[in-house]
C-alpha cells in the first residue's frame, strides 16, 4: 500500500508559477502526476522513474518539470508559465511497474490539490 497526499494547489494568474507537492509513504518504481479538468477526462502530464528519469506530455513539456526528494519522500512538479488551459485538479499517482502515462496502470492515488489559472 502507498499513501500519497498533495499540496501546493491554489489560484493564479496567467503567466505565474506553482509548485506542487507529495508525500509518499513510499516510492515505487514510477511516480507520475496527472490532471483532471470539468468535464474532461484525467491525463498524464508528467512521470518519473525511481533512478530519475522524467517524461512529459507534450502539452507541458518546457513549462512543467517533475523531480522527486528521495530522503523526504516528496515528488514534486514545478509549474511555469501555467496558463487557463492548466486550470485542473492534479493528482499525484504511483505504480510499481513500467512508467508511461497510462492512468489505468496506475495503482496509488492522492485526493487531488486544485490549480487555477485565471486570464
Amino acid at each position: 500500500q502507498v499513501k500519497l497526499v498533495e499540496s501546493g494547489g491554489g489560484s493564479v494568474q496567467a503567466g505565474g508559477s506553482l509548485r506542487l507537492s507529495c508525500v509518499a509513504s513510499r516510492f515505487t518504481y514510477c511516480m507520475g502526476w496527472f490532471r483532471q479538468a470539468p468535464g474532461k477526462e484525467r491525463e498524464g502530464v508528467a512521470r518519473i522513474t525511481l533512478d530519475g528519469s522524467p517524461d512529459y506530455t507534450n502539452s507541458v513539456k518546457g513549462r512543467f518539470t517533475i523531480s522527486k526528494d528521495n530522503a523526504k519522500r516528496t515528488l514534486y512538479l514545478q509549474m511555469h508559465s501555467l496558463t487557463p488551459d492548466d486550470t485542473a485538479m492534479y493528482y499525484c499517482a504511483a505504480r510499481g511497474m513500467g512508467c508511461d502515462l497510462d492512468l489505468f496502470r496506475y495503482n496509488y492515488w492522492g485526493q487531488g490539490t486544485q490549480v487555477t489559472v485565471s486570464s
